[in-house]
């Protein structure tokens, strides 16, 4: 119950109290008034039967339930001390009519008093209570965020506390979000350049020679374009990819989900990947069902899963083979990548998916982004992926996607 509730509730039953106190004080002594004016009425008709026998019962009874008209009679009262203008025609009354002035009074008087004091204490306590919020707030507002504020009862400032401790909770998560982005984007950025240091390095370097030497043999000239080329390329393929991690975290990317033909989205795959897998001798095959269907964004899964196939060529030593598969469960759709290459060391295993990570057997020009990518884009399809290695054997990947509209 609110704490203004409870407060009105006690407010009406004190009010109650002293109501019922006040009306059983009257109903006493009113009671006490009726005996006195009887007994003198009783006295009076005695009087009256025993000096004048002739008046009947009936006359008398008439008399006591009328109204004197006479005013002489009033006046000649007055002889005795009775103004029945401001008296009591019986002396006892006036002291009873008294006290019951005065008893309501003083009853009138601790009612206020008293629902004077209960006001006065819950102002007392809800200022008090708004000033400990107060201080807290102050504390958020110098960035103390370790602050535990549990609600006891469900009054309107145990709901301000509430809320008040899920702000604090909030904003101390952006703090500690905020400060591992910045780590984050500190790391990145030393990661990002290191992988561009070594290629425009080099870039640099065979432009200087080729400006220098007017003389160069065409046939290293050549050379020296191509390998400008190859690492211009590795550039672009940095760069375009962390532009897409970079949007894919921003969720400024909207993966539209619809029913594909899986069979069409290894096909290509292997379409990307051809002429990598030209130059590095391996075969890849593709085992799935033509009718097997999927909701996915097609574009996107397709980024993802040629990510993967590309890691697999590129650790993949010639005459070797990668195989692409996909089978159909009551829940799921599950997608295997695998090759026969010398496969993950135990140590690296766990770390393959993060950014930047380069393994003991990669390749000198990997960047380490393209695996991190593929998961990103295949959690941000509602997927997971996870990846099985035997050093010596090779290393399976295998992909699993719901079959359902993700929504995004």
């Amino acid at each position: 119950m609110k704490r203004s509730q409870k407060f009105l509730i006690i407010f009406l039953v004190l009010t109650a109290v002293f109501s019922a106190v006040t009306a059983a004080v009257s109903a006493f002594e009113l009671e006490r008034v009726r005996k006195n004016t009887n007994s003198a009425v009783v006295q009076i008709i005695e009087n009256v039967k025993e000096k004048y026998t002739e008046v009947s019962e009936r006359e008398l009874a008439a008399i006591l339930n009328g109204r004197s008209e006479n005013p002489q009679t009033e006046s000649s009262l007055k002889k005795y001390g009775i103004d029945l203008d401001s008296d009591w025609a019986v002396y006892k009354n006036d002291g009873t009519s008294n006290f019951i002035i005065i008893a309501n009074s003083i009853i009138c008087a601790v009612s206020c008093l008293a629902l004077t004091a209960v006001f006065l204490k819950y102002c007392k306590s809800q200022k008090a209570e708004a000033e400990r919020l107060a201080g807290y707030l102050r504390k958020i507002n110098r960035r103390n965020y370790d602050l535990e504020l549990k609600a006891n009862s469900e009054d309107e400032m145990s709901q301000l506390q509430s809320e008040i401790y899920k702000t604090t909770v909030m904003l101390r998560e952006q703090a500690d979000n905020s400060q591992k982005d910045k780590e984050n984007l500190k790391q990145s950025l030393s990661d990002i350049s290191h992988q561009l240091k070594t290629p425009l390095t080099s870039i640099m370097v065979m432009l200087d020679n080729i400006i220098e030497d007017e003389n160069m043999p065409d046939d290293i000239r050549r050379d020296f374009l191509n390998d400008i080329r190859h690492s211009s390329n590795g550039i672009s393929f940095l760069v375009q990819s962390i532009l897409t991690l970079s949007k894919l975290d921003a969720n400024s990317i909207v993966l539209k989900s619809k029913t594909e033909n899986v069979k069409k989205i290894l096909d290509e795959c292997v379409k990307n990947t051809e002429v990598l897998a030209e130059i590095k001798g391996v075969e890849t095959s593709v085992g799935c069902d033509d009718s097997l269907t999927l909701s996915c964004d097609f574009k996107w899964l397709c980024e993802a899963i040629t990510n993967i196939v590309k890691n697999c060529i590129e650790h993949t030593i010639e005459g070797g083979f990668v195989k692409l598969k996909a089978e159909k469960t009551s829940l799921c759709t599950k997608i295997t990548v695998t090759d026969n290459e010398c496969g993950i060391a135990k140590e690296d295993l766990p770390h393959i998916f993060e950014r930047f990570y380069k393994g003991r057997n990669s390749d000198e020009n990997s960047v380490g982004i393209g695996l991190a990518l593929a998961k990103t884009i295949i959690e941000k399809s509602g997927g997971s992926i996870y990846a099985d290695s035997e050093q010596g054997k090779g290393t399976k990947f295998t992909v699993t996607l719901f079959d359902i509209n993700n929504g995004q």
